[in-house]
Order: C-alpha cells, then sequence, then structure tokens
C-alpha cells in the first residue's frame, strides 16, 4: 500500500509541476509561477527515491502507468475536460503494464 501512496503523491508532483510551465508558457502565467512548478518537481523526484526498488529504472517504469491515470484524472478535475474512450483504453494498457511490472517482481528484484 506504501508503494501506491508514494506513486500517487509522485504524480501529481510532477504534473503540478509540469503545469506550472504550460501554465507559464501556453497561458500567461507570470514567470514567478515557475518557482512553486520546480519546487513540486524536484518534490516528484525525491518522492521515486522512496520507493522499494533494486533499480530506478523498474521503479520509474512501473510509475509511468501511474503518470497516465493521474494525468487523465488532472485533465479531467483540473482542466475539466472528460477523458473519452480512446483516453481510458490507453491508460488500461498503462496500468497492466505497470501491474506487470509491479506485481512480476520487477520492481523489487
Amino acid at each position: 500500500m506504501g508503494s501506491v501512496i508514494v506513486y500517487g503523491a509522485a504524480a501529481l508532483a510532477e504534473i503540478g509541476g509540469c503545469f506550472a510551465f504550460w501554465g507559464w508558457r501556453r497561458l500567461g502565467w507570470p514567470v514567478w509561477a515557475l518557482l512553486p512548478g520546480m519546487a513540486s518537481l524536484a518534490l516528484f523526484a525525491w518522492l521515486l527515491t522512496l520507493l522499494e526498488a533494486s533499480a530506478a529504472g523498474r521503479a520509474y517504469a512501473a510509475y509511468g502507468g501511474v503518470y497516465v491515470a493521474a494525468s487523465l484524472a488532472w485533465l479531467w478535475a483540473v482542466e475539466g475536460r472528460v477523458p473519452d474512450g480512446w483516453d481510458l483504453g490507453g491508460t488500461a494498457l498503462c496500468l497492466l503494464g505497470a501491474g506487470v511490472i509491479l506485481w512480476g517482481g520487477g520492481a523489487s528484484r
């Protein structure tokens, strides 16, 4: 259960940090909005170090599926756009892949 919480928190930190850059570049936010964005990205990187994994690449690969799902949740909750069937199907495939990595033993080998 701890890994699920870390993956979820990391996803929120990464998406929030990236969105700060999106807001500055694409939405006309002031440049100072990058400061909390950079702090959020640093938090994301630190959170991934908390995962029980023997190799960083496996932890990051498994995280990828969580990131995709969290990105679509962000799309819906923050940007007000409902994910379509293609979004949901692609997310299911990504989460399946993350599950294979995690529960196949790859994240702890």
